[in-house]
């Protein structure tokens, strides 16, 4: 069984940073895309930003320049680095790996969520 967890969430004020991490577990071949998503109360889940297996990175027009998202392969785990935070970043943030496993093949996880939230 593949587990997705992810930590690094809090309380901060504006303008402060937050580094998220998320370290998948299990019996994984290898892992394709891993990405960041953000679901806001009332709001509909939102790609925040996505990294490839081979360094691509793609990233929501809100968060380009403040956000920087990166892996580690060795160590199976996906980051983002969340710097000049706003109160519009509050948000449950989630992680999400394509993956490749040993029994199942293709899988597509997420995590349980960390809260992010960024007061004024």
């Amino acid at each position: 069984q593949v587990q997705l967890v992810e930590s690094g969430g809090g309380l901060v004020q504006a303008g402060e940073s937050l580094r998220l991490s998320c370290v998948a577990s299990g019996r994984i071949f290898a892992i394709n895309t891993m990405a960041w998503y953000r679901q806001a109360p009332g709001k509909q889940r939102e790609l925040v930003a996505s990294i490839s297996s081979g360094g691509d990175t793609n990233y929501a027009g809100s968060v380009k320049d403040r956000f920087t998202i990166s892996r580690d392969n060795a160590k199976n785990t996906a980051y983002l680095q969340m710097n000049s935070l706003k109160p519009e970043d509050t948000a449950v943030y989630y992680c999400n790996m394509i993956l490749i496993t040993l029994i199942n093949g293709r899988l597509d996880v997420w995590g349980q969520g960390t809260q992010v939230t960024v007061s004024s």
